[in-house]
């Protein structure tokens, strides 16, 4: 195998989208995984592409705010190289209302988005009736809507990923020594791995377990969000549905009687799901950073390797973004990554 100038370590969605970005530079990468790609948290189910609330803003909401709206481009990207679909699309979210109370601190909401957003998407109070038969219940009778919130199918976005970075001349392999500069994307092991070497917490792994439902929707169906479960529909005839966050469990790919919970909540929020079959059930477990941010930057102490871990829930919505800023770094050497970011915050 030629020297790489970039070596990529895990072939999560962290890892795939930095070594893309670098690719498309023209760096010469290669993508290291034991594993596989996607053998980890990003070989999940939901694909909720989603936004904080526009409010309070700080830099880990305007990063996630300036890689949702880099989405686009950057699956149009991958798609057209690669000639395989992530199942991407910004079809918004709908979320209930339980009282007047919410009402008006949703509409307070909507003011700020106008701002922090940059007129690029909207969030709006709506009356349920304009939902067409597709939203959970609301009590209130309003639902918020907003139109950055997208949707991807993780297991398509990471074969359309691979099938890309085919098509640019980078190899994924199973093995590989060090070459150029390496960029450690290794999830809730790698987390491991750098509190051992740092012997303190940097972060931990969190289970999540969530399952898909044979239900077919219409292609700009908007995702929902009721009670704290994600209900995503796909292009393929399925709603994803999820999900929980065990810091406590026994075994890590096994679902149990709390998916079973989530799938009741689901369907008791939305009744058209009241019917649809469990066609698959999903556990895995997810990088989550002490931070609560993804953690990014040099690896202090080890010149010439740098880190890209922490996606937790929103791996898929921060890769455009945490991929720029890792390719910027690594190949021209500007650091753009947000203090709160830094594995130093973790320490």
């Amino acid at each position: 195998m030629a020297m790489a100038d970039v070596t990529v370590r895990g072939a999560g969605i962290f890892g795939l989208s930095i070594a893309w970005t670098c690719a498309r530079r023209g760096a010469r990468v290669v993508v290291v995984d034991p594993f596989g790609p996607g053998a980890g948290a990003s070989g999940g189910v939901v694909g909720a592409l989603a936004p904080h609330v526009p409010e309070n803003w700080n830099p880990k909401k305007a990063f996630q705010f300036d890689s949702l709206r880099m989405a686009d481009a950057f699956w149009t990207g991958v798609e057209t190289v690669g000639g395989v679909s992530p199942g991407y699309g910004r079809t918004g979210r709908l979320q209930p209302l339980a009282d007047a109370g919410a009402v008006a601190l949703a509409r307070s909401r909507a003011t700020q988005a106008e701002t922090l957003w940059d007129g690029f998407a909207a969030w709006e109070v709506i009356p349920a009736s304009d939902a067409f038969g597709w939203a959970p219940v609301s009590p209130s009778g309003w639902l918020i809507r907003d139109t950055l919130s997208a949707r991807l199918h993780p297991a398509r976005a990471v074969a359309a990923l691979v099938a890309a970075l085919k098509r640019q001349g980078v190899p994924i392999v199973t093995e590989a020594p060090d070459s150029g500069a390496v960029v450690w994307a290794t999830g809730s092991a790698g987390l491991a791995e750098l509190s051992q070497a740092f012997d303190r917490p940097v972060g931990t792994a969190v289970k999540g377990q969530a399952a898909v439902l044979g239900l077919a929707m219409p292609q700009d169906a908007p995702q929902l969000f009721s009670g704290g479960v994600h209900i995503v529909p796909h292009t393929d005839g399925t709603v994803a549905i999820g999900s929980t966050s065990e810091r406590d469990f026994d075994s890590p790919r096994d679902t149990d009687s709390q998916l079973d919970e989530v799938i009741a909540a689901a369907r008791l929020a939305v009744p058209l799901l009241a019917e649809a079959p469990v066609v698959d059930r999903w556990a895995g477990l997810r990088p989550r950073a002490r931070s609560r941010a993804p953690v990014m930057g040099p690896w202090p102490g080890r010149p010439g390797h740098f880190v890209a871990n922490g996606g937790f829930k929103i791996g898929f919505g921060m890769a455009p973004k945490v991929a720029q800023v890792m390719a910027d770094l690594v190949l021209d050497d500007r650091d753009a990554v947000p203090d709160g970011f830094r594995l130093e915050t973790c320490l």
